[in-house]
């Protein structure tokens, strides 16, 4: 399809469900971009969210009840945490206009798909485009949001089988329009993609925050005295949303095991290394972990 033009825009009426952190940077590009909706629509079940999304002024329209949110919208994208994914589906299709287009951005797909298509067995006229844009902070609701959130990250696209291609290339502008790069996948392998790629480092960085807080007494002080960048690193990522990472491990729990599985076994041969001296094994890991650092960077993903 030809790109939009700020005459035509891509979408008449453009709602996203949940302005958090991904949701209100959509609303912000597509703010400051109005060849991507003409008129922008926010909603939120938590009051306060909706009063301070109005405060911002990053929509046209401020809704509590996501069902009338959505009524009359070609394309609504739902912002929430993918174990309520489902739920909200089935409160908003029913008020979703005949060939609108739904999606979503979670960061697990078998999950979600799963959840959504229950609701949409009895609307085929409806297009599901299951998105999720890989750009992120540790930061959370509708003030975390900025324009630039997605400029040169990846989204991953997982159009269940039969989707229209139509939506698809739709769905695809519309990222493109974020700064985003495409990649269209199944949904089991975007799931493994992303368990090692994002889920086991949250794990991990979760973890090892976890046993830092348990050391005792001046050891543990000492520890968040002289944290260094790579424990500060840590602390970053594991000061994400509660409640979007357990939705994530559950969702995600079979390719996240297989790939912590995978990460025990490398650990534990990285010990014996170090407990017999192996200075080869040592080294081999550390370069590899250099080359893949020097590759995200000349990628521009670091």
């Amino acid at each position: 399809m030809t790109a939009p033009t700020p005459s035509i825009p891509l979408f008449d009426r453009l709602v996203i469900i949940g302005p958090g952190l991904i949701g209100s940077s959509i609303l912000r590009r597509a703010h400051e971009n109005r060849a991507i909706a003409r008129e922008l629509v926010a909603s939120d079940i938590d009051a306060g969210v909706c009063a301070r999304v109005r405060e911002l002024g990053i929509a046209d329209r401020v809704e509590v009840d996501p069902a009338r949110a959505v009524v009359d919208a070609d394309c609504v994208i739902l912002c929430v945490p993918v174990g309520a994914i489902g739920a909200v589906a089935a409160q908003v299709v029913p008020a979703m206009k005949h060939g609108a287009i739904l999606s979503e951005v979670g960061s697990t797909k078998v999950s979600v798909i799963n959840g959504v298509l229950p609701a949409l067995a009895s609307r085929p006229d409806i297009a599901f485009v299951p998105s999720h844009p890989m750009a992120g902070t540790e930061y959370s609701g509708p003030d975390a949001g900025f324009p630039s959130l997605f400029e040169n990250r990846w989204c991953l696209l997982t159009p269940p089988e039969g989707t229209s291609p139509d939506a698809v290339a739709r769905i695809t502008a519309l990222w493109q329009a974020m700064g985003a790069h495409i990649r269209t996948m199944t949904a089991e392998h975007h799931d493994r993609v992303c368990a090692i790629v994002s889920h086991l480092p949250h794990l991990l960085a979760f973890t090892i925050c976890g046993t830092a807080d348990d050391l005792a007494g001046e050891t543990r002080s000492e520890v968040l005295d002289f944290a260094a960048s790579g424990f500060r690193d840590f602390t970053r990522i594991a000061a994400s949303d509660p409640t979007m990472w357990r939705d994530i491990f559950l969702n995600n729990r079979e390719a996240l095991l297989e790939m912590l599985d995978r990460f025990m076994a490398d650990a534990h041969a990285m010990a014996r290394a170090i407990r017999e001296g192996d200075d080869t094994v040592i080294v081999n890991r550390i370069t590899r972990g250099r080359a893949i650092r020097r590759t995200l960077i000349e990628n521009r993903q670091a």
